[in-house]
Order: structure tokens, then sequence, then C-alpha cells
């Protein structure tokens, strides 16, 4: 029987849904570096596998299809038909279960630091007696050194210790019950079943699901997969190489529509009447330039997570002073604004400006801007 798995979303609520499954003992909040580089672009919702988190505790062992069906009655719960799917660990054996068995339910699908099978048996076993005996602290030093290269853990001790926390605070049954879940778990021959598009990420330096043989394998099998592996990561390389992990994630599942995404990303910036005037002004001889700015533009440079939106906005105002494009300094001094920058913040930007581009096309930019903001008041 299926659990009410907690969950939190963020992102807007109209935008394709993303899910994201996390690591054996770890919360919602394993993914905190994710948040706000994928709520750009997706409707997030983070969950607590059972036994985990705030989600409840039903009395194990469970099996993957007690954690997948868990993940289907959430999806139905919220109304969801269809979303995609992205884990890491337990998460991404999750990941893997829900693709084999159902299928209709996953959009896109990535696969982080996991395997479609970790034996032997035995090793789940001794470690859920351990946990059921002295609690999950008993294995949170021991998890977490496997979690992150030892570079990592002395350059980052508040984040060791925060995700130490997490682990240690996982009650015994929901951690021992989970083990019981990868004991009994093998889709090694399954795997070809799989129909999403799959990109699959790996740890250069994971000794937990190390490339080859769980990475390498799943891709192997997996009709048409993609393999990336990432140097300097071990088992938690979503948070040790958060912004390659973001950058592969947005690019993966934004790829299923890069238009829609980039119409999203361009009404969010400008505004919905910006863009309903674009679009109601698009003619046929117009509609593959106003097509190429929303895939390209918006939907591939706009959406990546590498810069924020505030630093996207100034790095915009400085090249338009740059090159004169005074039709288009207005419609973003108040995308700037949109995006979280101040009136002084956007004066800066300007006086930046007047000492590289010169002091008149500041002049004209102030001038503009002073319109604009006079206009919002």
């Amino acid at each position: 029987m299926s659990v009410d798995l907690h969950h939190v979303e963020s992102g807007p609520a109209d935008a394709p849904p993303l899910l994201l499954g996390g690591s054996l003992g770890a919360t919602v909040d394993m993914w905190e570096p994710q948040v706000e580089a994928l709520s750009t672009v997706f409707r997030v919702i983070r969950f607590d596998h059972r036994g985990h988190g705030r989600s409840p505790v039903p009395d194990g062992p469970y099996t993957m299809a007690d954690l997948g069906g868990d993940v289907v009655a959430l999806m139905d719960r919220l109304g969801i038909g269809r979303a995609h799917y992205a884990g890491l660990s337990i998460g991404g054996m999750v990941g893997q279960w829900l693709a084999v068995h159902r299928p209709e339910r996953i959009d896109r699908l990535a696969l982080l630091a996991t395997s479609p099978y970790m034996g032997p048996a035995r090793n789940w076993r001794e470690r859920a007696a351990l946990v059921r005996a002295e609690g999950a602290g008993a294995v949170a030093d021991s998890v977490v050194e496997r979690w992150f290269t030892p570079g990592f853990l002395d350059a980052h001790p508040r984040d060791a210790a925060g995700l130490r926390e997490q682990i240690a605070a996982t009650p015994a049954e929901g951690y021992a019950g989970c083990c019981g879940a990868i004991e009994t778990y093998d889709l090694r021959d399954e795997l070809h079943r799989i129909t999403a598009p799959t990109l699959v990420v790996a740890g250069a330096d994971d000794p937990s699901t190390p490339p080859a043989g769980n990475a390498e394998l799943i891709a192997e099998r997996v009709p048409h997969a993609r393999l990336t592996v990432l140097d300097d990561a071990a088992h938690l390389l979503s948070w040790q190489q958060a912004a390659k992990v973001n950058t592969l994630l947005t690019q993966h599942f934004a790829s299923a529509d890069r238009h829609a995404a980039g119409t999203r990303v361009r009404r969010s910036v400008l505004g919905d009447a910006h863009v309903d005037r674009a679009g109601a002004r698009t003619t046929g001889f117009t509609e593959p330039f106003q097509d190429l700015i929303t895939r390209y533009a918006w939907g591939e440079v706009w959406t990546r997570p590498g810069l924020d939106r505030r630093t996207r906005s100034c790095m915009v105002l400085t090249a338009l002073v740059a090159h004169g494009h005074w039709e288009e300094v207005a419609m973003h001094v108040r995308a700037a604004l949109r995006n979280g920058l101040t009136p002084d913040e956007i004066g800066e930007v300007f006086l930046q400006a007047a000492v590289y581009c010169g002091v008149p096309a500041a002049n004209r930019a102030f001038a503009i801007a002073q319109e604009v903001l006079a206009e919002d008041s």
C-alpha cells in the first residue's frame, strides 16, 4: 500500500513537472543546490522517500515497487499524469523502476550516481540490522565519506556536517526498510524496456556506484541513453558539482520542448503584455525569427543555470548601451526590475557603462531609465 509522501514544490505551477528523488538517508534538502536553477523552467517537486524526512514510516522491509508506487500515488494526488524524473542513488533506482514498470508516467529521465543492481544482498541485510540496532547515526560518518571526495570534505566541513545530520535523523525503520528495497533490487535484464530519453551521470571518484558496472551498464542497455562522467565528484555529485549537474539537467529536460521553455522564461522576464504584443505582430514572414529567438535566446541561453537572472540583466543592459540599441533599453530596464534589480543597482550598471561605453551613451541610458521608473511609479 502506498503512503502519502512529503513533498516541496517550487517554480511555475504551469511549467512541466519535474520530480526529484534523493539518496538513501537524505531528505528534500539534499536538492537545495538545484532548486533555484531548475525552478526557473520547471515545476520542481522534491519528495522524501517513505521512511525519510517527513514522510510516513511504515514497517519494513520495503521493495522498489513500494517506493515507485509511492511516487505514482504522489503524482495522482497532484493531478500529474506524466512528468520528468531525476533521481540520485536509491532515487535513481526508483526512477529506473518507474521507467520500466510505469513508462506512461515518465517523460524524460535522469539517473545520477545510481545502479541497476547493488549486490551483494548480505551487505544491505547487515546494514539494515546495524541501523535497527543502533540508529542511522551508526552509519552516518561512513556514508558522508562516500558521498564526497576527501578534498571536498576538508574544504566544506559545514556542508558535510549538515548532510550527516540528515542521515543520522532518518528513522531507523525507514532507513533499514529502504536497505531492504535495495537488497532485492535488480533491473539489469529490464533496462532495455526503458523508452524515456535518458541522461546518465556518474562521478569519476564515486566509491558507491563507480561508473564501470553501474552508469556504464545503464548507458549500454537503455536505448539511446547518454552518459556523462564528472571529474572530481563522488556519490553526491549533485552537491559537489552542482553547477555542472544543474546545466546537464536543465539542458536534458528543457530539450523536450525548447520553444515552450523559452516562452515561459521570455514571459517571466519581459512580461506577458510584451510577449502578447510580439505574438500579435508576428506574420508568416517574421514567424521563423520569433521562433529562433524563443528557442535559442530564451529556451537555450536564458534557461542555462550558470548565471542568475539579475546578472544576466546587468549584462544585457550594458550590451545594449555599448551597441546603442536604444529601442530595447526601456524594455530591459523593466525586465531588470522584474528580475530583482533595484533602481539604484540599474544606475550602477549605467555608471559602469559610462566608463567603458562612453558618457554620452550612458547619459541617454539614464534618461530612458528615468522615464521608465517615472512611469512605473
